[in-house]
């Protein structure tokens, strides 16, 4: 029996009392998590850049990640995957020690010269901490999906500072053919009340980008979208198989998981000292701005894709949504030298394009796009992010999503 039981409340007050109360807990703790996770994220990175032979100890880094999640972590090694399947088919509470895990270890990755975004961990934690509630409430399997749903919604929402795109995205991500009308209210508030508090209770600001030059919406411009959407969803597969490469390649080749950060860590470390080059360690935002402005090197997107893959797959710790920006931005800006669109509008459409091939989201991304660039894109943006999700085929980042109508229609 759960509070609202007590209240004797008919059945649709009771649904508002509960989300309205559940929301705003879960809103406050996802919110808090992620503006620490950012602060902490902002002195890491400053950090490294301004000591670069910190990176030589990204092996010993790499231990004591591995180690911990060897030691402790039991299900919590699954990260993104294991909110899936408690999604798809109840088995245990997710574990409250995957907060601290996923946060520190995306800490140490970036502190030390890994390459990782931050999604991933913002979700692990959103999820984790508003599971807890399904033990202290006593809430029911119908009710336990709606708090996943909602604190997926609040981690990305907060971290991204992107609320309507974090709602969407907990939706289109967990529900691809099972939608339900209850996740609406949970999934919304959630978002808002996690990006409220990280952004104003907290004070912690986000990046912003600039897509100024809208061509008009002609045939011809419309056209050129079909090409590069479909380049953004090979991409976005891309990326994804080569994040299930490197993981089943460590699997098979090193049979003790510690060690496997070691040595990937080893590699990434004489990687950035060989090239002496830090631009794709790390989030990197500074270049994703770079792309919205000046043409950069064609093969920015395919060093990111690889060394992402690399980072993950060895047992590092972090999410892969802001790699994704960073390859689409980027390949939308190698893009431009044959394209005839505006290289801003085709790094925007870019970074949301690959986003939506690599994990079926493209509503989410969609709308993401339009509180990042505004909504005079949305026309272009749409479009890329739909024909992004469609020529992605089967291939996702997350090995338990359930990917609907694809799984029979394509390869």
């Amino acid at each position: 029996m759960n509070f609202p039981d007590v209240l004797n409340l008919p059945p649709f007050l009771k649904y508002i009392f509960l989300w309205l109360s559940l929301g705003l807990l879960v809103g406050v703790l996802s919110g808090s998590a992620s503006a620490v996770f950012l602060l902490s994220l902002d002195w890491v990175t400053d950090y490294r850049e301004s000591n670069l032979w910190i990176i030589a100890l990204l092996p010993a880094a790499g231990f004591l990640i591995g180690w911990s999640y060897y030691k402790m972590g039991q299900n919590s090694i699954k990260g993104n995957n294991l909110l899936l399947d408690e999604l798809y088919h109840y088995k245990k509470p997710i574990p409250l020690r995957m907060t601290p895990l996923v946060l520190l270890g995306t800490v140490f990755t970036h502190l030390f010269g890994g390459s990782a975004g931050r999604e991933g961990t913002a979700v692990q934690m959103g999820g984790s901490l508003a599971d807890q509630a399904t033990q202290w409430l006593k809430l029911n399997p119908s009710e336990r999906r709606l708090i996943l749903i909602a604190g997926v919604a609040g981690g990305f929402a907060s971290v991204f500072g992107t609320p309507l795109a974090g709602a969407l995205f907990s939706l289109e991500w967990m529900h691809q053919r099972n939608f339900k009308w209850k996740t609406l209210f949970p999934a919304f508030w959630t978002a808002f009340v996690a990006h409220w508090v990280c952004a104003y209770a907290w004070g912690v600001g986000h990046t912003h980008y600039s897509v100024t030059e809208i061509p008009p919406h002609t045939l011809l411009n419309l056209i050129w979208i079909i090409p590069a959407g479909i380049a953004f969803g090979l991409s976005g597969k891309l990326f994804a198989e080569t994040n299930h490469f490197f993981s089943r390649f460590f699997s098979k080749l090193i049979a003790w998981p510690p060690l496997r950060p070691v040595i990937g860590g080893l590699f990434i470390a004489l990687f950035v000292w060989i090239s002496d080059n830090t631009t794709y360690i790390g989030l990197g935002v500074p270049r994703i701005l770079e792309a919205f402005e000046q043409p950069l090197p064609w093969y920015d997107w395919l060093a990111k894709t690889g060394l992402t893959g690399f980072t993950l797959g060895a047992g590092f710790k972090g999410g892969e949504v802001t790699p994704l920006f960073f390859t689409g931005a980027t390949l939308g800006n190698a893009l431009a030298t044959w394209i005839p669109l505006p290289l801003a509008l085709l790094a925007g459409m870019g970074f949301v394009g690959v986003f939506s091939g690599a994990t079926n989201t493209p509503l989410a991304c969609t709308v993401m796009g339009m509180e990042l660039f505004g909504w005079e894109a949305g026309i272009y943006l749409g479009l890329a992010c739909l024909i992004a999700y469609v020529a992605s085929g089967k291939s996702s980042i997350y090995a338990s999503q359930d990917l609907g109508w694809k799984k029979n229609w394509f390869y």
